[in-house]
């Protein structure tokens, strides 16, 4: 059997980062992932999935991510059940992350636009300031 979900997209809001009576670490985020159509009026609708990730990544993800991060997401589908205040049962289907890359240099303002000051020198090359390419979303084929 086979349970294993790769997703790339930005966060629509910070990291929630909370830590368990035990000192366990565990961050909430919401991803925003493109669909890879347009509807009828040529928008591209967007799936927003939830993740769960824990200990010293769910750190991580808290301290170096933000809204409008680019993030990919290595993990599982995980569904559970519980009943809320007011007795009904609610039912949750998340992403377990094992893993989150972070898609984007640390000073990047989210959104793809990395600017140089080179200068003028080395237009063309990519890997002229700090080695990172810029790559939007609407760049990659998944």
């Amino acid at each position: 059997m086979l349970n294993r979900v790769i997703l790339v997209g930005r966060l629509t809001r910070d990291p929630e980062l909370k830590f368990l009576a035990n000192g366990t670490a565990v961050a909430n985020f919401t991803i925003a992932v493109n669909r890879p159509f347009s509807n009828q009026q040529g928008e591209r609708g967007a799936d927003f999935i939830n993740c769960v990730i824990w200990r010293k990544p769910a750190e991580n993800v808290a301290n170096f991510l933000k809204k409008g991060s680019l993030a990919g997401v290595d993990g599982r589908i995980q569904t559970r059940s519980y009943d809320n205040n007011e007795g009904k049962r609610v039912f949750v289907t998340e992403v377990v992350a094992e893993s989150v890359q972070f898609l984007e240099p640390r000073n990047s303002q989210g959104g793809g636009n990395n600017t140089n000051n080179n200068n003028g020198k080395y237009d063309n090359d990519p890997f002229a300031n700090d080695g990172s390419i810029d790559i939007s979303s609407d760049d990659l084929p998944f």
